[in-house]
């Protein structure tokens, strides 16, 4: 059977109301009544109730995280900093994943208001923007990613078009001109690729350079094979570029795999860029130059975001928020100026 408030109080030799105090970290508990109730706690086994807590305060503390696929590292890792801000707050996080699939992402949106959570922080990938409507629920929700702008919800995303124009511009600071990019998506405007692609065009307008669609590599999802078939399919129709942009870091490690394949040497003949900056970009050899978006900061201002509309109530009437967060451009082993004698 589940074990109760009254058998740690037992256990611990406390009042019910000391064991409750413990529990919601009330400041006047000494530390010595504390330890004591927190090794109860571990003794008896003791997890609160949280239908019976939901009943009492109307709230779980549990919040929904969904995102389209853990085995990318950049929502692998935005969902630890999620958890990890969560935690900080008392707040437990359920993590569930889309495949980027639109029905999945509908069936979780209606799913989260009959189930044990607060509220719900959520990346759509099969949703875009004409279904921004989609999305407004009887929840708090707080949107992350780039595929729904100045929707029903505060939305806190990267700078994307900024982000590829500035990493754009480092490569043409290198003295790159020929600068092929991987990860596009044909005909998208408003997602990721779409945005990124943006910048990338905006900087070589700003550098007086041609765009040249030869030198564009569609492909998606975006991870390592597809990063070795898109190059591998680039280097078909022309090697007459000297750096490559890719839309993310998977794609960059895919990217490098087929050039040193062609014995195409990273950065010697060719620099690779990459965008997520996640942490094996650390330890790639060469070690891989990305754009770091702000992950950390998307998960704390989500989480304060999301907090924030729960303790604000179903009457809340305070407008939706667009939220954007810095980025940086960091260097590493896999950029170099330009070889002259390649170009």
């Amino acid at each position: 059977m589940r074990s109760t408030l009254h058998d740690v109080a037992r256990e611990a030799g406390v009042s019910i109301k000391t064991v409750s105090n413990v529990i919601h970290d009330h400041p006047n508990v000494s530390p010595k009544t504390k330890e004591k109730v927190d090794a109860a706690i571990k003794t008896v086994s003791y997890s609160p109730n949280l239908n019976a807590r939901s009943l009492r305060t109307g709230k779980t503390n549990v919040i929904g995280l969904a995102i389209p696929e853990l085995l990318n590292s950049y929502f692998t890792e935005l969902a630890n900093f999620v958890i990890v801000t969560a935690e900080e707050k008392g707040l437990t996080v359920v993590i569930e994943q889309t495949g980027g699939d639109k029905d999945k992402e509908l069936k979780i949106l209606s799913n989260a208001a009959r189930n044990v959570v607060d509220g719900l922080i959520y990346s759509p990938l099969g949703l875009h923007q004409e279904d921004a409507e989609l999305t407004e629920v009887s929840y708090p929700l707080v949107l992350v990613g780039e595929n729904i702008f100045n929707g029903p919800n505060d939305h806190v995303t990267m700078r994307n078009v900024e982000a590829a124009q500035a990493a754009t511009e480092y490569l043409i600071g290198l003295g790159h001109v020929r600068i092929a990019v991987i990860g596009a998506h044909m005909g998208e405007v408003v997602g990721s690729a779409g945005l990124r692609l943006t910048g990338y065009k905006n900087a070589l307008e700003a550098a007086g350079i041609e765009y040249d669609e030869s030198l564009v590599g569609y492909t998606s999802p975006w991870f390592r094979s597809n990063g070795v078939e898109v190059v591998t399919e680039l280097l078909g129709r022309t090697t007459d570029f000297t750096a490559i942009f890719a839309f993310n870091d998977l794609l960059a490690f895919g990217a490098m795999r087929a050039l040193q394949g062609r014995g195409i040497s990273v950065p010697g003949d060719v620099s690779v860029l990459g965008f997520d900056n996640i942490d094996e970009a650390n330890y790639s050899l060469p070690s891989l130059s990305s754009v770091e978006p702000g992950k950390e900061a998307i998960a704390k201002l989500a989480v304060a975001s999301l907090i924030e509309r729960i303790n604000s109530g179903t009457n809340s009437t305070a407008p939706a928020r667009e939220i954007e967060v810095d980025f940086q451009v960091v260097e590493r082993e896999s950029t170099a100026r330009i070889n002259v004698t390649k170009s």
